[in-house]
């Protein structure tokens, strides 16, 4: 017997190839389509898959699916889908919207922003803008120096955002940013928010500084420094990060590392350093530990992958995780 049509429009479906994908991404292409791109070895990937599943029970006009994101390698590097668990958001066949990371209460907040910015009726326009602008306040208020740029700091996509970055790094200034071409809404919202109508931005406690040439204008003048919030130095930043958890994993993609520290029961955070091309390149100097994946406990490096396959063959790999050794 054939389930129920809302039953099975509430449905979390899993997609095995490029071709299949394509195919549900043409299909689905006047609805939100929320890809969940997942790794069946990371228990942060397995529990948002139950958040994916039990948000399809209460939005049936939205496709969530699943895609192994090293089984489908095509479309995992077409989308460059560097960490897991990642969300992508797709409306008209395009990409509208980009999450990183296990964070339910973002991923619920988005899909129901979404789900309902192309059902709104004409009547409740005043009612999307003034949620649009209380976004964009706390967007601009979310760290001290707050940088809206099209592309990342690793990757900026454009001339403009390029040079931005690079002098806020050559005068150690601690920013986080936002990249607009994630999301259409912002990047159009913020235009007139700010009354500025170009981009890159950058706001100091919440207040707009300018574009790149009021900043090019305020280093000229030596102003720069005292607007703007020193980060603190690398080295300091990386002794934090290490001590961060009693055990502090690096890396990246790494299923089988994972795999042995899920076999001690042991409780471990981990820091991606895909997402931070400072800490991944710095911290080999500070550990002296040319690759990844890095494993510290309490501070202390112990070491990448084959140390720890040989600690848990030897059956010491858990007392030193417990830091009796």
């Amino acid at each position: 017997m054939a389930a129920p049509a809302a039953e099975a429009a509430s449905a979390l479906v899993e997609v095995g190839s490029a071709g299949q994908f394509e195919e549900l991404l043409g299909l689905k292409a006047k609805s939100l389509l929320v890809v969940h791109f997942w790794a069946p070895w990371a228990p942060q990937c397995v529990q948002m898959n139950d958040v994916m599943a039990e948000l399809a029970k209460e939005h049936s006009q939205v496709s969530f699916v699943k895609l192994e994101a090293e089984a489908v390698p095509e479309v995992s590097e077409k989308y460059e889908i560097c960490s897991v668990p990642t969300f992508l958001f797709f409306k008209n066949s395009q990409k509208i919207d980009q999450l990183d990371g296990a964070h339910a209460p973002e991923l619920t907040k988005k899909v129901q922003r979404h789900a309902s910015s192309s059902s709104f009726p004409t009547s409740a326009n005043e009612h999307l803008k003034e949620d649009l602008s209380l976004r964009l306040k706390k967007l601009t208020h979310a760290a001290p120096c707050m940088l809206f740029m099209k592309g990342t700091p690793q990757e900026p996509r454009c001339g403009f955002s390029k040079q931005m970055v690079e002098i806020l790094h050559k005068h150690n200034i601690q920013f986080s940013s936002f990249d607009i071409f994630s999301d259409e809404e912002v990047r159009q919202g913020l235009k007139t928010y700010s009354n500025w109508p170009t981009y890159p931005q950058l706001y100091v406690c919440g207040e707009l500084i300018g574009g790149l040439d009021i900043i090019k204008e305020l280093e000229a003048s030596e102003e720069l420094d005292t607007i703007c919030p020193k980060a603190p130095k690398l080295e300091e930043r990386l002794k934090t990060l290490t001590n961060k958890a009693s055990v502090m994993l690096l890396c990246g993609f790494s299923k089988q590392i994972l795999e042995i520290l899920n076999g001690t029961g042991v409780e471990y955070e981990t820091f991606d350093i895909l997402e931070d091309e400072e800490v991944r390149q710095g911290l080999k100097t500070f550990s002296n530990w040319p690759t990844y994946p890095q494993l510290y406990v309490k501070g202390e490096l112990v070491g990448g992958l084959d140390i720890v396959k040989e600690l848990k063959e030897n059956g010491e790999l858990l007392p030193v995780l417990r830091g009796e050794n």
